[in-house]
C-alpha cells in the first residue's frame, strides 16, 4: 500500500516533461538575445538598483526608453527563466527515473541562481573601483556571468535531448573517434567563448579595426600591441581553429554509419552557423559595431555552441545510458 503513494518514475517516454523541457531549452535564446543586447547598447546599468529597477517591478518609461527596455526586459526574462528553471527541476525530481537526469535538473537550477546573484551584483558592485584595473568590480563579474550562461545553454539542451523519445527510444552506436572529435568541438568553443567574453567586456571589439587583415596595410599581424589588441587578435586565431575543427567535426558525422538523419543534418546546419557567425564578425568590424551586428554574433555564438553540444550529447547517448546502468 505505502509504496503505491510514491512517485511514478520509469524510464519511458514523458511528452508533457518533454515538451516543458523543450520549451525552456528554448527560452534560454530569447535571455541570451536580451543579455547580449543589453551589453551591446551599454545598457547594463540601466537601473542602478536590484533586484528591483528603481525601485519598481514595472519601472515608469521602461517602454519608451531603449536602454531601460534592454535591461528590464533581460531582468524579466531572467526571472521567467529562474521559474522555468525550477518547475523543471522538480518535475524531474518527481517523475523522472535516471537519477543522472534529475541531478542535471538540480545542476540546472544551481547555475541559474548563481547567475541571477551574479548578474544582481554585478550591478551592486558597479562603483566599486579595483586598483590597477580599467573595469571596476561590478564590470568584472559580467565575464563569468557570460560563461556560466553558454554552460546553462548546454545543461537545459542535455536535459531537453535525454527528455526526448527518440533518446529514449534507440541506440546511436556512432564511433569513439567522432565522440572525441565532438568533445573537442566542444571545449574549443568554450575556450573562444571565455575569450569573447573577455574581448567583450573590455571593449576591445574593434581593437584592430580591420579585417579580414590586421592592418590597413593588409599585414596579418596588428602592427601595435597591447592587452585588447592581442585578445582580439586571438578570438580571430580561435575563430579559424574553430572553422577548421568544426569543419571536421561536419565531415565526420556525414560519413560516421552510426549517426542519424538527424544528426547529418545537424552537422549541415553547424556548417552554416559557422559561416553565419564569420560574417556577422566582419560585419561588426565593417559597421564599427553595429548593435545588431553585435547582438547576432553573439546570439549565433551561443546557437553554435548549443548545437554542437547537441550533436556532442547524442553521440554520447550510449555512453551515458551504459554508465547510468551499470
Amino acid at each position: 500500500m505505502a509504496s503505491s503513494l510514491l512517485p511514478t518514475r520509469t524510464a519511458t517516454h514523458k511528452p508533457a516533461l518533454a515538451l516543458f523541457a523543450g520549451a525552456a531549452a528554448a527560452w534560454v535564446f530569447v535571455l541570451v538575445t536580451l543579455g547580449a543586447f543589453t551589453t551591446s547598447i551599454g545598457a547594463g546599468m540601466a537601473f542602478p538598483d536590484w533586484p528591483l529597477s528603481n525601485g519598481s517591478l514595472n519601472p515608469h518609461g521602461w517602454l519608451s526608453n531603449v536602454a531601460m527596455f534592454a535591461e528590464h526586459s533581460h531582468r524579466l526574462s531572467g526571472t521567467t527563466m529562474g521559474l522555468l528553471t525550477i518547475v523543471l527541476a522538480f518535475w524531474l525530481g518527481r517523475k523522472e527515473a535516471r537519477a543522472w537526469l534529475r541531478k542535471l535538473g538540480w545542476w540546472a537550477l544551481a547555475i541559474v541562481v548563481i547567475q541571477g546573484v551574479l548578474g544582481g551584483t554585478r550591478v551592486l558592485l558597479d562603483p566599486v573601483h579595483v586598483p590597477g584595473f580599467d573595469m571596476t568590480l561590478g564590470q568584472m563579474l559580467r565575464i563569468p556571468h557570460g560563461v556560466l550562461a553558454q554552460v546553462y545553454v548546454c545543461l537545459l539542451i542535455a536535459i531537453a535531448v535525454a527528455c526526448s523519445r527518440a533518446w529514449i527510444g534507440r541506440a546511436l552506436p556512432v564511433s569513439a573517434g567522432l565522440r572525441r572529435v565532438a568533445l573537442a568541438c566542444c571545449a574549443l568553443l568554450f575556450v573562444q567563448l571565455t575569450i569573447a567574453a573577455v574581448m567583450r567586456h573590455n571593449a576591445a571589439g574593434l581593437a584592430i579595426p580591420t579585417f579580414p587583415y590586421a592592418t590597413p596595410a593588409g599585414g596579418l599581424l596588428p602592427a601595435a600591441w597591447d592587452f585588447r589588441v592581442a585578445i582580439h587578435f586571438a578570438h580571430r586565431v580561435m575563430a579559424v581553429v574553430l572553422a577548421l575543427a568544426l569543419g571536421w567535426l561536419a565531415i565526420r558525422i556525414w560519413t560516421d554509419r552510426g549517426c542519424t538523419l538527424v544528426m547529418r543534418c545537424g552537422a549541415s546546419v553547424l556548417v552554416n552557423l559557422v559561416l553565419l557567425q564569420i560574417l556577422l564578425g566582419a560585419q561588426i568590424i565593417w559597421t564599427y559595431r553595429s548593435p545588431a551586428m553585435t547582438t547576432g554574433h553573439v546570439l549565433v555564438g551561443a546557437l553554435t555552441l548549443a548545437t554542437t553540444f547537441w550533436l556532442t550529447w547524442l553521440a554520447h547517448r550510449d555512453v551515458i545510458e551504459e554508465k547510468a546502468a551499470a
